[in-house]
């Protein structure tokens, strides 16, 4: 029996190895697609503010 116990022992450590790789790679999944969101939104302030800018500046243009 000892052969037997040793082998299912292995088999829950792998087992549990894999349900833990697992998990790992989903979670750098999701921090990478929260970088990816974080970049986008930056990118569509930068425009917004480059955009205001240059509505102020033609505005100003106007007055002068």
């Amino acid at each position: 029996m000892g052969l037997l116990d040793d082998a299912k022992d292995a088999a829950e450590a792998t087992g549990k190895k894999i349900g833990e790789t697992v998990d790992d790679t989903k979670e750098r999944i999701s921090d990478k697609a929260d970088e990816a969101k974080a970049d986008a939104d930056v990118k569509k302030a930068e425009r917004e503010r480059d955009a205001t800018v240059k509505k102020n500046e033609y505005k100003e243009s106007l007055r002068d």
